[in-house]
């Protein structure tokens, strides 16, 4: 294999190298990034966990029957529940807006490295009729 690719044209080789080689690379950081965002929002898990005590904060009922530590037990969980439901979709719509700015910037990116070619030879096209 080393051969056929050292009797290639350096033209040849250049175009593999940018529009397969680092075109990989530059998709696998991407997707990188963004797993890296998921996992550090935890997207997944606050999902799962959406109505789940906020901090674990749990109020015990008791035994016997009393009605006013029901009502309060009652009334501080679905206030607990509440307020974790409130933080956790905080959390996923502050990962999801991350993930899209991740998904437009690496296409950004991605686009811009696949036209850079393009660009280049308009630079030096126009670059050269203002000179000359």
């Amino acid at each position: 294999m080393t051969t056929t690719f050292l009797t290639k044209n350096i033209l040849i080789q250049y175009l593999v190298w940018h529009f397969f080689d680092v075109s990989k690379e530059i998709l696998r950081g991407w997707r990188n990034f963004l797993l890296f965002n998921l996992n550090y929002f935890s997207i997944p898990l606050l999902l799962k966990t959406f109505f789940s005590h906020w901090r674990q904060y749990k109020w015990d009922y008791g035994r016997g029957f009393d009605i006013s530590r029901y009502i309060e037990a009652l009334f501080s969980n679905l206030i607990s529940r509440i307020l974790g439901a409130a933080m956790r979709s905080v959390l996923i719509f502050i990962g999801i807006i991350t993930e899209i700015f991740i998904v437009l910037f690496g296409a950004i990116i991605f686009v811009g490295w696949i036209f850079l070619p393009v660009f280049i030879l308009f630079g030096l096209y126009f670059g050269f009729k203002i000179i000359f």
